[in-house]
């Protein structure tokens, strides 16, 4: 398979004015991608999008690059990216669009791609557009021009999807419930879900402006939420990100419960009620403790590469139907076809509910072992990480640890760094073996760069 140019882990993203996100390569894109996806006349895409400032812009680009393509488009507004997927799939369309940088601030933006299954498109049909990208583009005749119409009831029809994962018979009546919607794509939706389903609903994060996605909100930035809830006397909070991809927790005491945690919980009630199958996926950067915490409950665990992407492609092919990250990108397969924070979080309200339990006491049994994580600024990451001295202060970092401890190395896809993390059950001894890793880390990057100037390279 030839190398992509420009899709991600997660489709295609970057800052908003800069290659590739620019208003005439976004209409190229979305001449490519009409070529290639609309092989089968299906004749019809779907676009949603958050609601940064720049979606505007890009949902026109991709319109009219669609259109000129010959391929007709539907138009969902600020929309879920999950919520995209199961609409692609119900809607049969040829394949559904995502206007979105997730958890990134607004200055930055992407696009994602769902196949007519509402799954993620494959690496072939990722590289198939790049390389469509890379010819000749006409226009086709006019009277064969797509056409753009908008849907007006996506809203209230994802609503009605989520309502329908939480188990027969669990109603939310009786509990309060702080919602973060980050000022993004879930804003009018998430407060319906829950309230529709009994709970009296404390929103934040529901006015955006196209500027406030994400900031200082959310699930990378739960502070707020935490004083909202402690504040409140709320029984539980629920901190989306700006797609609604993601969501982590806090509990009523106002303690943050993450991805990992949330997996615990799900894991073993779905293990109860015979609801689980095939292992449970973490990913490298998933907490020893979470691991632990399942072989003692005799439920298998495995790690894929970071990124959801690769959690999914596990799941699929070890037959399972649970994973997710420490973020909070959780996947419920007998649910959903893509990562959905409003589902993940349906499905930890109702082990509340039908235990009578508090998230406090759900989470309690899993024990999240002291975790240290330090980029370090290298100009060749994948060059330091295999240095011979690194690779031997790694070994004897991992032989003082032992199986209490686990030690990854992960040369970052989006910037240059390296990124050293260290975990056990000590954290004195966490800290001391990252500190001394970061430090041989970085006078292995300084010799790279020695040697690179030496040799002339």
């Amino acid at each position: 398979m030839g190398k992509r140019r420009y899709f991600g882990t997660d489709g295609i993203r970057g800052c908003v004015g800069e290659s590739p996100m620019t208003p005439d390569f976004i209409l190229k894109l979305g001449m490519a991608a009409g070529k290639v996806l609309d092989r089968e006349g299906r004749g019809c895409v779907l676009i949603g999008k958050d609601t940064r400032i720049s979606g505007y812009m890009f949902e026109s680009a991709l319109e009219a690059g669609f259109s000129a393509a010959g391929v007709g488009v539907r138009l969902l507004g600020p929309m879920p990216t999950p919520a995209v997927a199961y609409l692609t799939k119900t809607f049969g369309a040829s394949a559904g669009v995502v206007i979105s940088a997730s958890h990134n601030p607004f200055g930055d933006n992407g696009i994602k791609f769902f196949s007519p299954s509402g799954d993620k498109l494959s690496d072939e049909a990722e590289l198939e557009i790049e390389q469509a990208l890379a010819g000749a583009l006409p226009m086709v005749d006019s009277a064969r021009l797509g056409k753009v119409s908008r849907i007006t009831d996506a809203a209230g029809r994802y609503i009605e999807f989520c309502k329908s994962t939480l188990s027969p018979g669990i109603s939310l009546k009786g509990m309060r419930i702080a919602v973060d919607c980050a000022h993004g794509a879930t804003y009018h939706i998430a407060p319906n879900v829950f309230s529709e389903l009994g709970a009296a609903v404390i929103p934040l994060g529901v006015h955006p402006n196209g500027l406030n996605i994400n900031d200082g909100c959310g699930s990378m930035h739960p502070e707020a939420l935490q004083r909202l809830v402690r504040d409140s006397g709320a029984d539980v909070g629920l901190a989306l990100d700006g797609d609604g991809d993601r969501v982590v927790m806090v509990d009523a005491g106002g303690a943050v419960i993450d991805g990992d945690q949330i997996l615990y919980v799900l894991a073993r009630e779905f293990q109860r009620i015979g609801r689980l199958r095939g292992p449970v996926v973490g990913t490298q950067m998933s907490n020893l403790g979470l691991e632990h915490a399942l072989k003692a409950r005799g439920i298998e665990f495995k790690r894929a590469a970071v990124g959801d992407r690769h959690v999914m492609d596990l799941l699929r092919s070890e037959h399972g139907m649970l994973g997710g990250e420490p973020s909070g990108h959780l996947i419920c397969l007998d649910r959903t076809t893509t990562g959905d924070g409003i589902v993940a979080a349906l499905q930890m309200l109702g082990v509340m509910v039908a235990g009578g339990r508090s998230l406090a006491e759900l989470v309690a049994p899993m024990p999240r072992y002291p975790q240290e994580l330090i980029n370090v600024a290298v100009s060749d990451a994948r060059m330091v990480a295999r240095h011979p001295l690194l690779v031997q202060a790694v070994e004897d970092a991992a032989a003082a640890l032992g199986r209490e401890g686990r030690i990854v190395l992960r040369p970052s896809g989006t910037e240059p760094v390296l990124r050293v993390m260290v975990e056990g059950r000590d954290a004195a001894l966490v800290r001391l073996h990252v500190q001394r890793l970061v430090d041989i880390a970085e006078q292995c990057g300084i010799s790279e760069r020695q040697a690179s100037a030496v040799s002339g390279t």
